[in-house]
């Protein structure tokens, strides 16, 4: 089932607006809250099978979607269209962060960040090879985690004093037990299987004071997946996320000794709840010496994340600097210490 959603004042195709939160036409300004968006102007075409083939409502054109595919434009007259049967049932999103900087202030945003490049080409600092900017809601899950955590430990603690001629070291010994409970919300790991995984979690953290009850009005005019991976699939990921965070807080109880010796960790994580959403995410194909790079931003923060190309010449000059700044302070303190003077 393929969704249009159509301006009722001149029939043109409607997207969503991140400025203003609602529905907009791109012809004539008109603007409708989501909520209030009259059902009967939504058309709606059906598709046989999840392939992946459907006729655009707007201009005709046959479209071919992957089977993931839940929003996309048509090729042809770029009207945005919701696939609404492979959002629907278990495959329905609980929630949604909407966009709210606008291709625009992406493009602007990712300019400013390639001039910050301390160590990239000046040609890469140009941003001038900039091929597409794509908005995508990339499908997450958001796990909330129960960690109970049981550590038994011997800890010392060491003290050294003079008495008389003799300097005596002293340790003392301690069995220390800790009983932990610890929970972890909204942990996000990616479902996507197109996505790389190191980047979308370097665009973290989203607002998620910003989650919004899932409506398919949101996707309008932007490019959705479904999730590949179901939440059990994913949950060794979420685990590993909050493994470094355990055992950095096991060690805070733990701290005024001199040495921690673990004799028995036990960790037990358990999922109490699992949120299927929706996170927006601008994806950026940049051009650069005949090379694609590839960078993502946080649709709602603007924080870039990608490995961009580093000038071998600029790192040359660099650690070359450093080099001769330190040969200078070890003369200036071989000069000083031999007695002369400036």
């Amino acid at each position: 089932m393929i969704l249009h959603y159509k301006c009722p004042s001149c029939g043109s195709d409607m997207s969503f607006d991140s400025e203003s939160g609602e529905l907009a036409c791109e012809s004539c300004g008109r603007q409708d809250k989501i909520e209030s968006y009259p059902e009967d102007l939504i058309i709606t075409t059906f598709s046989e099978d999840e392939a992946k083939e459907y006729h655009c409502e707007n201009c005709g054109a046959v479209l071919v979607t992957a089977a993931e595919t839940t929003a996309t434009k048509c090729s042809f007259c770029g009207a945005g269209v919701v696939i609404a049967d492979r959002l629907s049932g278990h495959l329905a999103p609980a929630k949604v962060i909407p966009f709210t900087i606008s291709k625009e202030e992406a493009t602007k945003a990712f300019q400013k960040w390639c001039r910050k490049g301390l160590l990239t080409p000046k040609g890469f600092m140009n941003a001038d090879r900039i091929k597409s900017i794509t908005g995508m809601y990339v499908p997450f899950w958001l796990f909330d985690l129960n960690s109970k955590v049981q550590v038994n430990a011997v800890c010392t603690k060491v003290r050294t004093y003079t008495s008389g001629e003799y300097i005596y070291t002293e340790t003392k010994y301690y069995d220390a037990f800790r009983d932990i409970n610890l929970d972890y919300v909204k942990i996000p790991v990616d479902a996507s299987e197109k996505m790389n995984d190191g980047l979308m979690d370097k665009l973290e953290p989203y607002p998620y004071d910003q989650l919004k009850n899932f409506k398919t009005p949101y996707l309008a005019g932007y490019i959705a997946e479904k999730y590949n991976y179901t939440d059990e699939e994913l949950l060794p990921r979420a685990k590993e996320k909050i493994s470094g965070y355990i055992d950095s807080y096991i060690r805070s109880t733990l701290s005024g000794y001199h040495s921690v010796n673990y004799k028995d960790k036990r960790i037990d994580t358990k999922n109490v709840n699992s949120y299927y959403v929706l996170l927006p995410v601008w994806m950026v194909s940049y051009d650069y010496n005949h090379s694609e790079h590839t960078f993502a931003m946080n649709g709602q923060t603007g924080k870039v994340v990608g490995k961009p190309p580093i000038s071998t010449g600029k790192v040359t000059m660099w650690f070359g600097g450093i080099a001769a700044g330190t040969f200078f302070a070890l003369k200036c303190a071989s000069y000083m210490l031999g007695g002369g003077f400036w």
